[in-house]
């Protein structure tokens, strides 16, 4: 039965529009940070300045729970999760905002700020959800019936994270990528129709990071890339075999940067000392190797994410500004006041940028040569907690969490 409680919209609207996104063949946004997890929409038509309350809101729905995961969106339904209660909580909603179904995975996250962490990622007709126990499901995506389950922790040896497991499952061919950590079973794949491993990759000892493992190809090789608790690592696609490590240190181990990856080189951010690293690959033969090519500490983004853009890079740094960088170099091309610290996506030549306190949201020119916020406005009150999942753009709309609401925005141009 529903957890999630009735929604605010205009139902004849809302339907036409959700019939009309169907109809349109729109995008998914299947896991987090999109269809590549390079937090790039490659929708168009949208609008390019918001009234000065704002896009129309569509819908609110609230019952999701407690969490700060951001929204999958496959199929014509909307995943998230939250704490209800004692448990873990998956939701799925139809595109006018009316919940589908509920399903449990594991207790409710119980870490200092609790909520939920991990965004489901789905896969045809399956969805994959960890929670921060390391609870792992997969679920039929349109019913939510569990078809089998495991806990990494219990099952590799594993170790959990100071602030619980936060990363998002890759699904890459048939096989789940996940990260346990652990002498054993540092990262490992598993047969995602049964859960059975196919590799457990050795060679770290440490315990995971709180971003999401990304799939790249570079010299021949296809490789898994994550952060861990003090480094950047690179394992073998096919075996498991860790490729290279680089070490990047964030204070209090909160390594929470989903690598960023484009023509042989890699990009995470964190608080400092590691702060933003650029990291260069080189192939010899079937040898990958790793070095650092620079540092920059004048981005040190805490847990925003960031966006990579010709040639540029774009977040949000601890101190509330807001920071591009020169790719090649890490030279900085600005600095400037935003919306405050918070998180960032892409989409047809604008930045979305949410703040952390108090849910200001910015439409921002995605250019180097300056932080030029077109339209703001600020999410409706009642939220609890930290504004900490992400924003996503997806079938002409904007969706944005606080605590146990997801408000989705129409900013389709007309």
């Amino acid at each position: 039965m529903s957890h999630a409680r009735r929604p605010t919209r205009t139902p004849l609207v809302c339907i036409l529009l959700a019939v009309a996104a169907l109809a349109a063949g729109a995008a998914d946004w299947p896991q987090f940070h999109g269809p590549r997890r390079d937090n790039m929409s490659d929708e168009t038509g949208l609008l390019k300045q918001w009234p000065a309350d704002g896009p129309k809101l569509l819908w609110t729905a609230t019952g999701i729970g407690a969490g700060f995961s951001s929204v999958a969106i496959a199929g014509g339904l909307v995943y998230t999760t939250g704490n209800v209660g004692a448990d873990t909580v998956l939701t799925a909603l139809n595109l006018a905002g009316e919940a589908q179904w509920t399903a449990k995975n594991g207790p409710a996250d119980k870490h200092d700020r609790p909520g939920t962490r991990s965004t489901p990622t789905v896969d045809g007709d399956c969805l994959y959800h960890e929670n921060s126990d390391g609870d792992l499901a997969c679920l039929e995506a349109k019913t939510g019936k569990q078809l089998w389950a495991l806990n990494l922790v219990a099952k590799f040896n594993g170790q959990s994270p100071r602030w619980g497991h936060a990363e998002s499952p890759l699904v890459d061919g048939e096989h789940v990528i996940c990260v346990p950590g652990g002498t054993e079973a540092g990262m490992v794949a598993l047969n995602k129709r049964t859960g059975g491993t196919v590799w457990a990759s050795k060679g770290t000892t440490e315990k995971p990071g709180y971003g999401s493992p990304i799939a790249i190809e570079f010299g021949g090789v296809r490789q898994y890339v994550t952060m861990m608790e003090k480094s950047v690592i690179g394992v073998r696609a096919d075996t498991g075999k860790l490729l290279w490590r680089v070490p990047h240190n964030a204070f209090a181990e909160e390594t929470a940067s989903t690598p960023l990856y484009q023509d042989g080189f890699l990009f995470v951010s964190t608080l400092p000392p590691g702060a933003t690293q650029c990291i260069e690959l080189t192939a010899q033969g079937d040898r990958i190797t790793a070095k650092q090519a620079w540092q920059s500490a004048a981005l040190d983004d805490h847990h925003g994410g960031m966006v990579l853009l010709n040639g540029y890079l774009y977040g949000a740094s601890l101190k509330g500004k807001w920071v591009c960088l020169e790719a090649k170099k890490g030279r900085l091309a600005y600095s400037a006041d935003g919306v405050g610290k918070g998180s960032v996506t892409y989409a047809d030549g604008m930045l979305y940028t949410l703040s952390e306190e108090g849910g200001t949201v910015g439409l921002v020119k995605a250019t180097p040569d300056g932080h030029d916020i077109v339209s703001q406005f600020r999410l409706p009150a009642g939220g609890n907690g930290p504004v900490w999942a992400h924003p996503v753009v997806c079938g002409g709309r904007l969706y944005l969490r606080h605590g146990d609401s997801l408000y989705c925005y129409d900013i389709q141009a007309r």
